[in-house]
């Protein structure tokens, strides 16, 4: 692909729209490679899209999410370019017995009329919550899931709502705060707070994705020269090297560009045009 730095973004102002403190990744290295002007607003309540702890359910899926998150920040603060984030906790996609963070970036640019979206899934996250009856149990679970320099939430239950602490950073805390919900509810329950800026391990998925949207940023179209030339559509179908049936070994990818709709189609991109027998239907059924 056609891989250069761009002129679409040189000077122009970026709003970062976030509640949690991303800018502390994303703004570096958005500025340095795109040469934009980042900028954050102060009462911009990305919360009102859901929360991790429960307060206020998220009705869309992560790529809608994220997508209405950047252009309500847009259009509620002037920018034509804005950047904004979603992550989304749970079983990994493909090993449902790991916990996964799965982070969505997109950026916006809505005087050029395209959109970007990066995604970095990773295993390293300490996300987790249990009930606890015993301090010792407490205390285990915390430094197993790097506390304190990752906070925690205490509440009465996952399912409940309407009484819990956030954002605990220290052990004075965390105790007093447990002995309070044990004593009133018999037991607690204690989780990850999920939020980027109480989650170190969070933050550094954060900026592996920002890193994938410079990337795919600075992958141009050959035909028009907009940023974001990319993979559009997976073919599947690489033929079995016995007998030559297609396999769900990948074929071809095809780029598309997000604003003339220019498409490349790239034939065998992992250097294989043989698929092995072993994941041959026929071969190895």
């Amino acid at each position: 692909m056609n891989n250069q730095k761009n002129d679409f973004f040189g000077g122009r102002k970026l709003l970062i729209a976030s509640k949690h403190k991303k800018e502390s990744v994303i703004k570096p290295l958005l500025e340095e490679h795109l040469g934009v002007l980042c900028e954050t607003v102060e009462n911009f309540d990305t919360d009102i899209f859901g929360t991790f702890s429960g307060e206020t359910e998220r009705k869309d899926d992560p790529l809608t999410t994220v997508k209405k998150k950047c252009e309500k920040a847009m259009q509620s603060f002037g920018f034509d370019l804005a950047v904004a984030s979603e992550g989304s906790f749970g079983p990994h996609p493909s090993f449902f017995f790991i916990s996964a963070d799965d982070e969505l970036l997109i950026l916006i640019d809505a005087k050029n009329k395209f959109e970007i979206t990066a995604r970095e899934i990773s295993t390293a996250t300490n996300f987790n919550g249990k009930f606890f009856e015993n301090e010792d149990d407490v205390k285990k679970f915390a430094e197993q899931v790097l506390f304190p320099s990752h906070a925690l939430i205490v509440r009465q239950s996952r399912e409940t709502n309407d009484h819990l602490i956030k954002g605990i950073t220290n052990w004075d805390d965390l105790i007093h705060h447990f002995y309070h919900f044990k004593n009133k509810y018999g037991r607690a329950f204690i989780e990850t707070d999920m939020r980027a800026m109480n989650n170190p391990t969070r933050m550094s998925v954060i900026k592996k994705a920002t890193e994938q949207l410079i990337q795919k940023i600075n992958s141009a179209c050959a035909q028009c020269g907009a940023p974001g030339f990319d993979i559009s559509t997976i073919n599947r179908g690489l033929p079995c090297d016995w007998c030559g049936a297609p396999t769900n070994g990948i074929l071809s990818y095809l780029y598309q560009c997000k604003k003339c709709g220019y498409q490349k189609e790239e034939m065998y991109p992992h250097n294989k045009t043989k698929a092995d027998p072993g994941s041959c239907n026929f071969c190895n059924p």
